[in-house]
């Protein structure tokens, strides 16, 4: 996702649960909505592990998100959650610690940290510690309790590192961390990987954490451990083209608009690459003798480009890949997956559709095609901004 200062956000949350349970009790969710242009981002620990701290984590950051984008006061907020919450049978608090990150168009940052580890704020290679203010709780069942905030301006390439405390008592108990890994040493961590990579992505560094917090444990974590990066930095462009314009006449500033494009293109579409190949007096050269899966026909290459494919069947198998996307999934060297890999690389993503209809080809199933092709680049631009926050326009021609 891009704002008004062209940043890119990117965002990337990685989890692991004990070993035997079915449920993560740590709950990360989100809310991209355009409105207003703010970003709400939850990340909730329910109390335990399992079923029942799964249940307490996804109430606790479900209304977390609704009070937020309400603009309801934190500590008012965090009341209504602590009452809904359900008491145990011996009358005991269930509670769930809970952490709300929102970034609005001008890069203002609010954190609000409810007895979740603190979020790192890495400027500079360094540590960057905003002045924090507290919010007493509102209610005399709530006495004494606290939430810690901190508001500051982003920066480009600052990145936030934001955690249950699965993460921070990692290798509790053990000779080299007594105490756990702690929240000191994980930020040396996380500075000492940002140096040896300067543009780590928020993936990887959140990867690389989590990964440390299991090794921490022998490989054998004892909590729920959730760990996620956000990352500001310079977006990255891609043009995906599918189908030719509908007037002919249109064709030259249809090319011309892909010629002048700063960023990688791709060409979904035979008869498309067809038209922009003549334009542009440039060949297209078919890449024989590649294994191609479901019977696809073979990419081409052409220069200027990193890929042209057949148009709908290719984008129906990519729409499936993303759909089906986490991060087990392990991409091959066919069209569609070369296509995801380069729509998952990119953050600002322009989507040209034609609507043309080859009516010399006499075919009562063109306009069924074209219909589906819209419904088929229309889910995957959905999945691109809801699933992977990308920044997506398209363009019906």
């Amino acid at each position: 996702m891009t704002n008004n200062q062209d940043f890119h956000i990117e965002i990337d949350v990685q989890q692991k649960k004990p070993k035997g349970e079915i449920a993560c009790g740590d709950i990360f969710q989100s809310d991209m909505s355009k409105g207003e242009g703010r970003k709400i981002l939850v990340l909730s620990d329910g109390i335990g592990h399992g079923i029942k701290a799964s249940v307490l984590a996804t109430l606790t950051a479900t209304m977390a998100v609704k009070y937020t984008k309400l603009h309801t006061k934190p500590e008012v907020a965090a009341r209504i959650i602590m009452n809904a919450l359900p008491k145990s049978k011996d009358g005991k608090e269930n509670y769930a610690t809970f952490t709300i990150i929102e970034m609005d168009d001008d890069n203002h940052i609010r954190i609000t940290n409810y007895d979740n580890p603190r979020v790192l704020i890495i400027r500079n290679g360094e540590s960057f510690q905003p002045l924090e203010y507290e919010l007493k709780i509102r209610g005399e069942e709530n006495l004494g309790k606290l939430l810690r905030c901190r508001e500051f301006k982003a920066s480009k390439e600052d990145r936030l590192v934001f955690m249950s405390d699965g993460i921070t008592q990692s290798g509790l108990g053990s000779p080299q961390y007594t105490m756990g890994w702690g929240i000191d040493r994980i930020e040396q961590f996380a500075i000492g990987q940002i140096k040896r990579m300067k543009d780590i992505s928020a993936t990887k560094l959140a990867r690389k954490i989590i990964n440390q917090a299991a090794m921490n444990d022998n490989f054998k974590i004892k909590d729920d451990a959730t760990c996620g990066v956000i990352y500001f930095r310079e977006p990255r462009k891609f043009m995906l083209i599918t189908g030719p314009p509908f007037y002919k006449i249109k064709d030259f500033d249809f090319v011309g608009r892909i010629k002048n494009f700063k960023g990688k293109k791709i060409i979904c579409g035979g008869t498309t690459a067809e038209i922009i190949a003549r334009e542009l007096n440039i060949e297209v050269q078919i890449q024989h003798g590649r294994k191609e899966v479901n019977a696809l026909p073979p990419a081409a290459k052409m220069q200027g480009f990193e890929l042209i494919s057949e148009g709908i069947l290719t984008l129906g198998k990519v729409e499936e890949l993303l759909e089906n996307y986490d991060s087990d999934t392990r991409l091959g060297d066919s069209p569609p997956d070369e296509i995801v890999k380069l729509l998952l690389q990119h953050d600002e993503i322009d989507v040209i559709v034609g609507t043309r209809i080859n009516w010399a080809h006499q075919d009562p199933e063109q306009p069924i095609e074209l219909e589906l092709r819209k419904y088929v680049v229309k889910r995957i631009v959905e999945i691109l901004r809801l699933k992977f926050f990308k920044k997506v326009l398209i363009e019906y021609i």
